[in-house]
């Protein structure tokens, strides 16, 4: 049994739920203070890992107990966090104009396999979010990336990632899937 501060039920959520939930019960913890978060969404652990380093608060790791994964955050001092934003944005009609240019470019979708597999625009590649520093080789360092998730959050912390490893031209599509209108396609039947 891991002795914890807090726990938040996040059970049932789905991106971006359990980090907004979790943002806002970390703000009524004290430095030092350990929060669990339960949660059934799979892509959870990527994006605790990714949310905890972009605000400064320490991810401690994750326990699977069923279907239930119960993460472990520990909050940081306030010299401890400041959360960064990645700079380069580009929105969804902007990226619908490079898009109709042909520039040699990558869009990069790094939600859930299972969130792609039902609505992605048609090209991109699928890299989600917690396979990204394993697979980032993969990618052109020399071309345009514009990084797309559901609502911008993800693909957020995914473009602060790649820029710390070198990549350039690197953009962040808001706000997303969640409102994207221009081409898409699925690769299920269903």
């Amino acid at each position: 049994m891991i002795k914890t501060n807090s726990v938040l039920d996040a059970k049932g959520l789905a991106c971006p739920m359990p980090i907004v939930k979790t943002k806002k019960a970390m703000n009524g913890l004290e430095a030092g203070e350990v929060l669990e978060v339960q949660a059934t969404d799979k892509g959870s652990t990527a994006d605790m890992k990714a949310w905890a380093e972009s605000s400064g608060h320490q991810y401690l790791g994750t326990v699977e107990e069923g279907t239930t994964l119960k993460h472990y955050l520990r909050k940081a001092s306030g010299e401890e966090t400041e959360v960064k934003k990645h700079e380069k944005i580009i929105s969804n009609e902007e990226l619908l104009q490079v898009m109709e240019e042909n520039r040699n470019m990558i869009i990069l979708d790094v939600r859930e396999s299972a969130e792609y597999a039902f609505n992605h625009i048609p090209g991109a590649r699928t890299l989600p979010m917690g396979e990204l520093e394993q697979r980032m080789g993969e990618l052109d360092i020399e071309s345009e990336i514009f990084v797309i998730c559901r609502t911008g959050s993800r693909s957020d912390l995914a473009a602060q990632k790649l820029t710390e490893a070198g990549f350039e031209q690197v953009f962040n599509v808001v706000p997303g899937m969640s409102q994207w209108n221009g081409p898409s396609q699925k690769s299920v039947n269903e």
